[in-house]
């Protein structure tokens, strides 16, 4: 069965993940926060599995106008529901409603509701109310400007939650941001990978996944797999063929440090529990300490944001140091995000480009310092 696809995403990747899909060999139409493809359902798995940067693969139920409840009721009732959900499947809505005649949330979400249990019941000819106590089939009315979206969410708990992250610091980097981050550097696997600020490890970690070349996906299951049309042989080939594509013996360079040993503790307990710990040097030390005599690295850094303003003073201290350490490292390329705008200032040095990024609901920017390789002989 064929299905029209979402990937959904944080506002500011919408391009990479329209890569990553590309990449997989999929045709796309990169949208805000979303990027449409199309595939079955070992498409389905093998963007679930392989997607750093998304959030969740929808399918798309349908779409259409609707500016009435009656049209709203009639439209959703329409579709083929029992096609995806079956007598006693269990499917929750939720709704979201922009610029919309139809703006009650609640209210689109009950008559949605409604018209799929009025489609199963005439399908499955029940005259009683169904029994909801099988596998769930998440489903979302999204309503903007008119237009509905009704989608299902094979997913289940958002694609960032890999699975190996067994501890976190304070305002910890979603694992998909982190992926990201890694993603929009000059990085390459032959080369040495830095983050000076690595929290609970989640940048050097991802850095090491994409290294290697695993599946972000592969040590979690998805809502799909519970759907009892779902084939589990079809999603353990799609499993399987991920697991050959992996690279365990490629040697990497990749250090995590922070001035905290027991981030670095939490560090190496994640990497640990996402089979990385021996491809990650973690170090404590602090920013003004940090030194490395190896050429043409990579740094990403997400450092504090100082959203207070007691917390300012240090962190743009912090900058300065950042700047006083990295600058001099002119064959190294520099990729530091932030929310703070003026960061270029205290860190000294314009930025060769800089990206507009969401962390979460939080305008950042994400500052590069390009730098000149040195020619090594072969």
């Amino acid at each position: 069965m064929a299905f029209n696809l979402i990937a959904t995403c944080a506002a500011g990747v919408e391009a990479l993940v329209g890569k990553e899909l590309r990449n997989l060999g999929y045709q796309t139409k990169v949208e805000n926060g979303r990027v449409r493809f199309s595939g079955d359902i070992k498409d389905i798995a093998e963007a679930n599995l392989w997607l750093r940067t998304a959030d969740r693969i929808k399918i798309i139920v349908a779409e259409f106008d609707a500016v009435t409840f009656d049209q709203l009721f009639e439209k959703t009732a329409a579709c083929n529901w029992a096609d995806l959900i079956p007598m006693d499947g269990k499917f929750p809505v939720e709704g979201k409603s922009h610029n919309s005649r139809l703006h009650s949330v609640p209210d689109v979400q009950a008559i949605v509701k409604k018209a799929i249990v009025s489609s199963l019941s005439a399908t499955y000819h029940r005259h009683t109310r169904l029994p909801e106590t099988g596998a769930q089939f998440p489903l979302e009315v999204a309503i903007l400007k008119d237009h509905v979206l009704l989608t299902l969410d094979t997913t289940g708990s958002s694609l960032f939650k890999r699975g190996y992250r067994l501890d976190k610091g304070p305002a910890p980097l979603k694992e998909n941001m982190a992926a990201a981050l890694v993603m929009l550097t000059s990085w390459y696997p032959d080369m040495p990978f830095v983050d000076p600020m690595c929290g609970s490890g989640t940048i050097p970690i991802e850095a090491a996944l994409i290294g290697r070349n695993i599946a972000p996906g592969f040590n979690r299951d998805f809502q799909f797999e519970k759907w009892p049309w779902v084939s589990d042989k079809e999603v353990q080939t799609v499993r399987d063929e991920a697991d050959s594509k992996a690279d365990y013996d490629s040697t990497l360079d990749i250090m995590g440090c922070d001035i905290d040993q027991n981030m670095i503790e939490i560090s190496k307990r994640n990497a640990e529990e996402a089979g990385l710990l021996a491809d990650i040097t973690f170090k404590q030390v602090a920013v003004v300490d940090f030194k490395d005599d190896e050429i043409n690295g990579v740094v990403v850094g997400n450092p504090p944001y100082g959203q207070r303003m007691s917390d300012q003073p240090d962190v743009h201290k912090l900058y300065r140091q950042i700047g006083e350490t990295f600058r001099p490292m002119t064959s190294w390329s520099k990729y530091f995000i932030t929310s703070d705008l003026e960061f270029e200032k205290y860190y000294g040095e314009k930025a060769t480009k800089r990206r507009k990024m969401y962390n979460g609901s939080l305008r950042t920017d994400y500052f590069q310092f390009w730098g000149h390789k040195i020619r090594t002989k072969n």
